[in-house]
């Protein structure tokens, strides 16, 4: 018992009261989301209210459990939960229930498990232990291609299941390996390659390499002009121009048509209200009819007569901005921003390099699933199809995101014994 007391009484009370929060008012947007006056119980079952408090209740069980269990294990065996979930992630290719086009479910009698989202804490581990143990050096060869294998079996396993929004969401650990060392410059090319990619379906291919050949010229006016400098020059502007040649094709003959048409729409090529963009459409009337303190709760007209598609899941942001409006909306905001602040506090005071990489990890899978999501509600992200954490109906996204939360939260609770 008294070790028991010991464990509960060094955890960071904030960040577990910011949990429960967000947990709470997910609940209570999911409710409002598919309320039915017929079923109107919250033990119902049959509702998808219902079973979010199953999957509320099962998740607090999750919590504890890691909580009672030694810190150290996290760090010992994170390359055979890895693995295991990269075996899972390969079974259900071939096992699994295809939802919404997607192939990345096990069917479990009325309820669903998606490994994807397992994953993602799974791979952190994985991230974390390498990072920690084998004296990570962003210079050496090794030090580069093997965090790159670990985050690329489960993103491209993941993009076989056809879901790309959680295969993308590996991106996000670009930011663990650049508080690790990695050059900014890389970080720099990626941000490159987006804005050429942008560039090229917006404008013709031709324009956007002459642009690139200006803006170089103009660079090598500001770097010493030797013959190795001209060379990399000249290398740089042959790769750029391939690259967007490539960019047309790749879009026409790699993505998907209802990929195509929703790029485009966000790229305001194409207007779409009553296909590809209609879920944004519908979703910011919702959210700009909330006004500023919104329509209150339950009396959203929006979300009462099912205008939204998916609005307990991938949107429910914009219930929270049809009720509570602006208000409610920078309320969430605010808790999710406080939350991934103390995460990002708290990973730099621990004395474990794998507890602080972990931690980096979890703050950016959080910021990454917030910052995507609810940039998909109000039109300035594609949408891909990825929760909002805490908040969207599901037992497997809650699951997962209170097992990579809590994770932490016992990796700090121990910082001082962990070294």
């Amino acid at each position: 018992m008294k070790e028991q007391k010991g464990i509960f009484r060094h955890i960071d009370r904030t960040l577990v009261l910011l949990y429960l929060t967000l947990v709470l008012m997910g609940w209570v947007s999911i409710y409002a989301a598919v309320y039915n006056n017929e079923h109107s119980s919250i033990l119902d079952l049959s509702q998808s209210y219902g079973k979010q408090l199953l999957w509320i209740g099962t998740s607090l069980l999750l919590a504890l459990m890691i909580m009672l269990t030694d810190a150290k294990f996290f760090n010992a065996f994170a390359y055979p939960i890895y693995i295991g979930t990269v075996l899972l992630l390969v079974i259900v290719l071939f096992a699994g229930k295809e939802i919404a086009g997607s192939k990345s479910w096990f069917q479990i009698g009325e309820f669903r498990i998606q490994p994807a989202e397992f994953a993602k804490f799974a791979t952190n581990l994985a991230l974390a232990h390498f990072l920690s143990v084998l004296d990570f050096d962003s210079r050496k060869r090794k030090s580069q291609i093997i965090p790159l294998v670990i985050l690329a079996v489960p993103s491209l396993l993941i993009l076989l299941q056809n879901d790309t929004g959680s295969a993308l969401v590996y991106a996000a650990f670009s930011l663990v390996l650049f508080r690790q060392g990695m050059p900014g410059s890389i970080l720099l090319l990626g941000v490159a390659i987006a804005i050429l990619a942008v560039m090229t379906l917006l404008f013709n291919q031709y324009i956007v390499i002459v642009f690139v050949a200006v803006m170089l010229i103009v660079f090598v006016f500001f770097i010493r002009r030797t013959w190795q400098n001209i060379v990399k020059v000249i290398g740089i502007f042959i790769v750029a121009s391939v690259f967007v040649l490539s960019v047309d094709y790749a879009f026409d003959n790699v993505l998907e048509l209802h990929q195509k048409t929703r790029i485009n729409v966000l790229l305001g090529k194409q207007i779409d209200l009553k296909g590809a963009g209609y879920n944004v459409n519908q979703s910011k009337i919702a959210i700009g009819s909330g006004g500023f303190w919104g329509k209150g709760f339950l009396k959203g007209t929006q979300t009462k007569f099912n205008f939204v598609p998916e609005q307990s899941t991938d949107f429910i942001f914009c219930t929270v901005g049809e009720e509570w409006g602006f208000v409610g909306t920078t309320v969430v905001m605010l808790l999710f921003m406080a939350l991934i602040v103390r995460l990002i506090m708290m990973a730099e005071r621990q004395r474990s390099d794998f507890s602080r990489i972990y931690g980096y990890g979890v703050a950016s899978i959080l910021f990454f699933h917030f910052f995507v999501n609810v940039g998909m509600t109000i039109g300035l992200m594609p949408v891909i199809g990825i929760p909002l954490p805490f908040f969207s109906y599901g037992g497997s996204s809650l699951w997962s995101f209170t097992i990579l939360l809590f994770i932490f939260i016992k990796q700090d609770s121990n910082r001082l014994q962990l070294v």
